[in-house]
């Protein structure tokens, strides 16, 4: 399954033929995506036909296209990651690289993970249902991805998205929601970003959500609420130097540990996250802005992908 945009096809056609014969494997069917199936109708073609892997060879779009076909059905995704954050290969440490993606298509093994799974409620009263393997998130977090230059994604990959930040943080204002988390008590809040991680590591080697794991059976919650003028400060030194550096190390960690709880950056983990938008506030699934939603609900469905590793 492959995106043209992302992808020299007569290259990797003659790539995959290579590897195919030496592993001694059948014929490699063909699915080209267009702008009305971004993956998953032809996904689920491929899997009618027989696919004993479905490779997405494109950008994270493509990937969460193909696995929501994929989710269930005991077929395993291969990754061929070229986009422009290629979030789920970095998190399962899968290779950037053309030729050693190829390979491991044909002689890795499969990891059941698990499928992040939200439903989006929209202005003029409809709803539809998404998968996400990486993070789903609003606020932002959001509006930096909806504000992103395509060119400069296509130029310069994951570095774009700083320009999209700095264009976002004029509407840099607190979104008010109603929130509960496991079917508890609804509450009232507010907060800058609202984000759900299946996965927790970002380009660049921010480590976003530093407890989320692709196969826990549990989702990772993340409010970053800012308080006062150092608030945005304590949030950048919470994801860069805790998360990034101080964890690495077990030193690191005990000085987690005795160092004052702050609550400009709040983690909870659960099974089902609900938010009523007090306005309709843009969303995004997996690094891709994903249009404006009114209401979210956010669920697990354990296991349910195979990824071939």
């Amino acid at each position: 399954m492959y995106n043209p945009l992302k992808i020299d096809a007569d290259r990797l056609k003659a790539l995959v033929a290579i590897a195919a014969e030496k592993h001694s494997w059948g014929a490699t069917e063909w699915y080209e995506t267009t702008r009305d199936d971004a993956g998953q109708l032809l996904t689920a073609a491929a899997v009618l036909a027989g696919a004993s892997v479905v490779m997405a060879a494109g950008g994270d779009g493509t990937v969460r296209a193909v696995a929501e076909a994929l989710r269930g059905t005991g077929v395993p995704l291969s990754l061929l990651a070229i986009g422009t954050g290629n979030l789920l290969a970095r998190n399962l440490n899968v290779s950037l690289n053309i030729d050693d993606a190829i390979e491991l298509m044909f002689s890795g093994y499969d990891r059941s993970i698990d499928v992040g799974l939200i439903q989006v409620g929209r202005a003029d009263g409809t709803a539809s249902t998404h998968v996400f393997l990486v993070i789903a998130g609003l606020g932002i977090d959001a509006k930096m991805i909806a504000k992103t230059n395509p060119g400069l994604k296509k130029a310069f990959g994951w570095l774009a998205y700083i320009d999209g930040t700095m264009r976002a943080l004029p509407e840099l204002k607190a979104v008010k929601m109603k929130v509960s988390i496991d079917k508890e008590a609804w509450r009232s809040v507010s907060a800058h970003s609202v984000m759900a991680g299946n996965c927790g590591l970002l380009p660049g080697g921010i480590l976003l959500i530093p407890d989320a794991k692709p196969d826990d059976g549990v989702l990772d919650f993340l409010a970053i609420r800012p308080q006062g003028a150092l608030g945005w400060v304590r949030v950048w030194n919470k994801v860069t130097i805790e998360n990034g550096v101080l964890r690495r190390s077990a030193a690191g960690r005990k000085l987690i540990d005795i160092s004052p709880n702050v609550d400009d950056v709040i983690y909870r983990q659960g099974l089902d996250l609900r938010l009523k938008l007090e306005r309709p506030q843009h969303i995004q699934l997996d690094g891709d802005e994903f249009g404006e939603a009114t209401s979210i609900h956010v669920s697990i469905d354990p296991a349910a992908l195979k990824v071939r590793v």
